[in-house]
């Protein structure tokens, strides 16, 4: 049996592994990246993210190869079982606060070949496919070992490493080693999985569409040039079994594609899900953390399930870099789960919320939605809110200074604008703490926030940073490498006493990825 020592093994590949693959190579982190499958799993799953999780994929250098295997989406349409639109929520196609669409349909297979592409251009990260990953133990050296088996062989195999991070999805192993536990967040619900290919015009609105009603409710949406999604909700005793092929799927999806003959539509995948809400009940065990779907699982109604996953890694990644390279205690590992646990969960209840409204009720809710429905668009601010895509601030750690008595930008993530010469916020930051100040600093102050690896952004009367700054009533913040404000506030030396050293430089991808 051969063994190796590397300071991060990821257990799966999938989205949330290849990202945090990614940013800790960008911090010269070696990884070993463990998956189960030779390639791509070829079957569509995820078809959504925010402008949030689009602004972590441009920080990963791939921002011009997504968008051109995506497409934003224009909004939401809310519809009643016979097609009548209740009310129709429209998004600007264009950048919103992360500089990114805020609404993005994509194929995850493509996705995900972008994904790997790029991750080869890092030479301190390294994908291992077609193992199995069998057991995790401690050793008395500070390490884990992990270990697999070559499917093709049957060769056993193990490495050593500092960290292990478990991205293996929603049966995953690396839970069930360190005996971690689904806590049920009361939702079940069985849903017909509908992907199509065509090159017609089936001339439907470009936004989503949400068919509400108890009995078969439904969502469709466009997700490429010739790629489409729906979804159904199954009655008691249906399966994907009745649903095989295009001439049973008629009557399901005959309301967009009544006037495309069915010859033109190409079955891509029918597929049956069990829509859950589960959370794990704790993240962490010493140096094993799990992230995406082995710690959460949520609905999909506010298409927040692959996303999670990313923030997850998009968070935990700088700090292990930090922790790793000596910059950053061990406990500031600590604060991981004290953040992003909290988020999950909230962001779950919202997806259910979501999800019964548009869905449960019977006909007494289906009366309900016909009268209250159409009245959103007259409440103040209402649209404009559920439109927005703003996530809830992160809980305050020791990375995070929330005052209890007053409202702060910390916990919150920066906008993202675009501040010279084509490149934005998170472009110039570049993985490392930012001082944001409308005062400008002492030149003890610039060397000190640089000797500890930061940089300063001076926001100038008038800017975008500069407005950011006085509707949070502040003069100056700190912005972790992951974009969010670890405290804001007017007394611009106290901040800087409290600017943690962090030194691991980024390093940008060498050249572009040739889209695959």
């Amino acid at each position: 049996m051969s063994e190796r020592v590397v300071p991060v093994v990821i257990v799966g590949a999938g989205p949330t592994g290849l990202t945090a693959a990614t940013l800790l190579a960008q911090y010269g982190i070696e990884c070993l990246l463990l998956e189960r499958w030779e390639g791509v799993y070829a079957q569509p799953r995820a078809v959504h993210l925010d402008g949030e999780i689009h602004r972590i994929v441009a920080h990963l250098g791939i921002a011009e190869e997504f968008a051109v295997i995506s497409r934003p989406c224009l909004g939401l349409r809310l519809v009643d079982r016979n097609m009548r639109v209740l009310t129709e929520f429209h998004r600007d196609p264009g950048p919103g606060v992360h500089g990114y669409p805020e609404a993005n349909m994509f194929d995850q297979p493509q996705f995900e070949e972008i994904l790997r592409a790029n991750l080869t251009r890092h030479p301190k990260a390294s994908l291992q496919g077609n193992v199995e990953v069998t057991g995790l133990a401690d050793d008395t050296t500070g390490s884990v070992r992990v270990d697999f088996t070559d499917r093709n062989t049957g060769m056993q195999e193990s490495v050593r490493a500092r960290y292990v991070l478990g991205c293996d999805g929603a049966n995953s192993l690396v839970r069930n080693q360190i005996q971690a536990t689904m806590r049920d967040l009361k939702f079940d619900q069985r849903w017909l999985v509908v992907d199509v290919a065509t090159t017609a015009d089936l001339s439907a609105w470009e936004g989503a569409h949400q068919v509400c009603d108890p009995v078969r409710a439904a969502t469709y949406m466009r997700i490429g040039h010739t790629r489409y999604r729906w979804e159904f909700r199954l009655k008691p005793g249906e399966t994907a079994d009745d649903y095989r092929d295009i001439a049973r799927l008629q009557p399901l999806i005959s309301p967009w594609t009544r006037n495309t003959p069915v010859d033109d539509l190409k079955l891509v995948r029918v597929a049956e899900y069990t829509f859950k809400a589960q959370i794990a009940d704790r993240w962490r065990d010493r140096r094993v953390f799990l992230l995406g779907d082995a710690a959460h699982l949520t609905p999909p109604f506010i298409g927040q399930g692959m996303g999670a996953g990313i923030r997850d890694a998009m968070n935990l990644a700088w700090k292990l870099a930090g922790v790793l390279t000596g910059d950053l205690p061990d406990s500031a590992l600590d604060t991981y789960e004290i953040e992003r646990k909290p988020h999950a969960h909230a962001l779950i209840r919202r997806a259910k919320l979501v999800g019964l409204a548009m869905t449960e009720g019977g006909e007494l809710g289906n009366l309900i939605r016909r009268i209250v429905v159409p009245l959103v668009h007259r409440m103040p601010g209402l649209s404009d809110k559920i439109m927005d895509g703003e996530t809830p601030a992160l809980h305050r750690s020791t990375l995070i200074e929330r005052p209890r008595l007053r409202r702060s930008r910390a916990g919150r993530l920066i906008p993202n604008p675009d501040l010279a010469q084509g490149r934005r916020f998170a472009e110039v930051v570049a993985g490392r703490f930012a001082v944001v100040t409308s005062i400008p600093p002492t030149p003890t102050q610039r060397t000190d926030i640089e000797q500890r690896g930061g940089t300063v952004l001076l926001a100038r009367p008038g800017t975008d940073l500069h407005h950011w700054l006085r509707r949070g009533r502040a003069r100056a913040a700190i912005i972790r490498p992951d974009g969010t404000v670890l405290r804001s506030g007017n007394d611009l030396p106290a901040l800087c006493t409290i600017l943690p050293r962090f030194t691991p430089t980024m390093r940008q991808r060498p050249h572009p990825v040739t889209h695959p």
